[in-house]
């Protein structure tokens, strides 16, 4: 019997990363099934993500441990992780587009990992979620409960044991505080109009300038609004004849693509952060 594990890591590039951790797997019984990396010349970093087999009877602890020595001597943050679905908390408020499509993936098998549980802020959605069984959290938020509300969410974080918070058209700002406690683990999504076309209305105000492309970013959540490390982009070309109508239609098919993309690659482990951005081993 084998177990499938995932190991990503990152530091300072040197010679004799690969050779050191192929020696590593070698000598602890493990098969290389697939491998990529990738040098990073103007910062002067190196990532890499490998996974593989181990035949012997083994465990992200035990082989954690087992890995310290190598990674104190290269120098690097490292990850091992199993073949365990990872657990996402999805967040909504009144669009359902992107629910409804990572809830297709999810019980289609195509996600790559398990939807726990949705959150809101509002009861729109409420049919959706329960029709497929999931638990539905109504948790209001108002300028006088905001920092209860989000007290709350990381109580369910907690609860529901969740690995990725999904912000899938989330419709309220988290604080600082709130993207600080999940850092590298909460994904959110917005049209890439993003800062071009800020507040009201986006699309209505990119019709008015007759763009061509309709586009989505899924990215990080930071503190910095809309401009954490970005992890994926969909665009799709249009012509003068899209109205608003129409543009906001495409606009929520990219979305959902976008989003779904980032989703499964992170629960792949195969998204690393660098720097202000990331590395995606498609």
């Amino acid at each position: 019997m084998t177990t499938n594990f995932t190991l990503t890591l990152t530091c300072k590039e040197r010679p004799g990363i690969v050779g050191s951790i192929s020696s590593f797997l070698f000598q602890h019984g493990c098969d290389i099934v697939e491998h990529q990396q990738f040098d990073d010349v103007r910062r002067g970093s190196f990532f890499m993500r490998t996974a593989f087999v181990s035949a012997e009877e083994s465990n992200t602890e035990t082989l954690a441990a087992q890995f310290d020595e190598i990674a104190n001597e290269l120098g690097t943050s490292f990850e091992i992780a199993d073949d365990r679905p990872q657990r996402i908390l999805v967040m909504v408020s009144k669009l359902g587009h992107c629910l409804n499509d990572l809830i297709f993936r999810w019980r289609s098998g195509t996600l790559g990992a398990e939807i726990v549980a949705v959150v809101s802020n509002h009861e729109d959605l409420r049919a959706m979620a329960e029709a497929v069984g999931l638990p539905y959290i109504h948790v209001p938020v108002t300028p006088d409960t905001k920092d209860e509300a989000e007290v709350r969410l990381l109580e369910l974080v907690s609860e529901y044991e969740v690995d990725l918070v999904v912000l899938a058209r989330y419709m309220q700002v988290l604080s600082d505080d709130m993207c600080r406690a999940l850092h590298g683990r909460a994904i959110n999504i917005h049209h890439s109009f993003l800062p071009g076309f800020k507040g009201a209305k986006p699309y209505h105000q990119a019709f008015d300038r007759g763009v061509k492309y309709v586009g989505a970013t899924a990215h990080y959540v930071t503190p910095d609004l809309d401009e954490g490390p970005i992890i994926e982009q969909e665009v799709i070309r249009i012509d003068h004849t899209f109205d608003p109508g129409r543009l906001a239609t495409v606009g929520s098919d990219a979305e959902a693509i976008a989003l779904s993309r980032a989703v499964r690659w992170h629960c792949q482990h195969r998204v690393l952060l660098n720097d202000t951005s990331t590395v995606v081993f498609r």
